[in-house]
């Protein structure tokens, strides 16, 4: 156990540096959005890139850890849609919130340096794993369905769809992911160069992406309902691995390769990271701001002794 805290309190460490540093007038909050725009529009990408096309594309497309994330991800969204309609008798927005909170990781800031503490030589890939599954069909769905639930039930969901597919195009990530396949694909050797820039800027991405996280922290406070997100938390931090792990275990029964322990344990430990970090600014635009930045704070704090569990289990691997 010791040996895991020593991977995750460097990790929480830098996190809290950045809330410090931004806490005590060192950095502006403001100043922590550039960092993450830096790490989001060209560090992440960078890395995504490198991890893709320098690998085959055999070594790449895992079908197992795809059909595991994603079916993992929409039984928890599917679950808890439903528990927030029919038991707790939420709103469609609220209800589609609370999936969002439960079925969305965040893979980039955070999912991925510690999966370079952990399972280093699969962690490029699982992310762009993730990157496919979260923003080619999770984040779509949950915003089309936040629309509907805005239009009272009446929304028009070709239009929200086709509006996320055009921000799709212009996605970072996205364009990393697509860029990287072509050139695994077409296995073209890039010039050395080219792979020593775009590795600096991936290196650029684990360090300040925590620093960033820790920078976005500060502002956001524990509402007075608390108590209402700790089902949602636990359903992040608890729910969404136990449900990846599930479908892993019945993904051999379609005959398709089961994942090597290394991929089980990337996708184990990217479901079970802290919900997407632009949550309460989503939520904003619907009117759960307040919620969704109580339930991501909690959940930061509680992702500490989760997470740590979590890597005890998976350590073996």
């Amino acid at each position: 156990m010791l040996e895991i805290l020593a991977i995750t309190c460097p990790i929480y460490l830098i996190v809290l540096a950045g809330y410090a540093a931004t806490r005590g007038g060192l950095f502006a909050r403001a100043d922590m959005q550039v960092f993450g725009k830096f790490v989001f529009n060209l560090a992440l990408p960078a890395l995504i890139f490198n991890a893709l096309a320098q690998r085959h594309i055999r070594e790449i497309l895992h079908p197992a850890y795809l059909l595991s994330y994603l079916f993992g991800s929409l039984l928890m969204l599917a679950l808890a849609f439903f528990l927030g309609r029919r038991l707790l008798r939420l709103s469609l927005i609220r209800s589609t919130f609370m999936a969002m909170g439960v079925s969305c990781s965040n893979s980039s800031f955070i999912g991925f340096p510690i999966l370079m503490l952990m399972v280093a030589p699969v962690a490029g890939v699982a992310l762009g794993l993730n990157v496919i599954v979260e923003n080619l069909v999770m984040l779509p769905l949950l915003l089309a369905m936040a629309e509907h639930g805005r239009g009272g039930g009446g929304g028009a969901w070709h239009q929200v769809i086709r509006q996320s597919a055009q921000r799709l195009m212009r996605n970072p990530l996205v364009i990393s992911v697509t860029a990287g396949l072509i050139v695994s694909l077409s296995e073209l050797k890039l010039p050395q160069p080219v792979i020593r820039t775009v590795t600096l800027f991936a290196q650029a991405s684990g360090g300040l992406s925590l620093f960033a996280i820790g920078g976005m922290l500060v502002g956001l406070s524990l509402s007075t309902g608390w108590q209402r997100v700790v089902p949602l938390v636990a359903g992040k931090l608890i729910g969404h691995p136990l449900a990846v792990l599930l479908i892993a275990s019945l993904v051999p029964l379609l005959g398709i390769t089961p994942m090597a322990p290394d991929l089980r344990a990337a996708a184990l430990l990217m479901a079970a990271m802290p919900m997407l970090s632009i949550y309460p600014i989503l939520g904003q635009a619907y009117g759960e701001a307040d919620r969704s930045a109580t339930a991501l704070l909690i959940c930061m704090v509680a992702s500490f002794f989760t997470l740590s569990a979590w890597m005890w289990l998976v350590h073996p691997a």
